[in-house]
């Protein structure tokens, strides 16, 4: 159940912001009644490698509109690689 928090109660209560998105699942935090940020869990290593299926994310990717001739995509030396988070 996705908990919907005023920033002052979250800040209250942080530890159980918290433990409800480990269990329950993403936590709103609101600020002057309109949502502002959101409280996700971190997803383990086998998670993050597949992501969850059920999210809704690729159904929107796929129902996204067409566009006429594709994109351009820039050179691939004008990409630079990122350095992962973390490690």
């Amino acid at each position: 159940m996705n908990a919907v928090w005023q920033v002052q109660e979250a800040k209250n209560h942080f530890s159980e912001v918290i433990d409800r998105a480990l269990h329950e699942g993403p936590q709103t935090v609101t600020r002057h009644g309109r949502p502002v940020v959101r409280v996700v869990a971190v997803a383990d290593e086998r998670e993050r490698k597949a992501p969850h299926a059920g999210d809704g994310f690729v159904e929107f990717l796929l129902s996204a509109p067409k566009i006429e001739g594709g994109l351009e995509l820039p050179e691939r030396s004008s990409i630079k690689p990122l350095e992962p988070l973390g490690e």
